[in-house]
């Protein structure tokens, strides 16, 4: 199914983290919280101003972003949990390193 998010509205799909700590001590699922960092999947067209005119979004998908504890609304599509947020509870994009593109 495919889905398109209304206004300023973003689809993330979460990023798991490692399973273990820098020390090697392995994580179980019941201690872990649930990462703060995601892949957008699919952007709305944007949020209208004042004067009724369309602001595209800042971020698009494929950028990996970082969002609040406590953002946006857990969904179920095609059996896959995902999260559905406004814009404004992202708090940025998330670059890759400049050695990794110069490779």
């Amino acid at each position: 199914m495919a889905f398109r998010p209304l206004g300023d509205r973003v689809l993330v799909k979460r990023v798991e983290e490692e399973q273990k700590t820098k020390g090697g001590i392995i994580i179980p699922d019941t201690a872990k919280e649930k990462p703060q960092e995601g892949e957008v999947i699919a952007v709305g067209p944007g949020a209208r101003d004042d004067n009724g005119k369309i602001q595209p979004l800042d971020v698009k998908a494929g950028d990996r972003i970082l969002f609040g504890k406590w953002s946006g609304t857990e969904v179920k599509i095609d059996g896959e949990d995902l999260l559905i947020m406004k814009e404004s509870d992202i708090l940025g994009v998330v670059e890759p390193d400049a050695a990794a593109k110069a490779a």
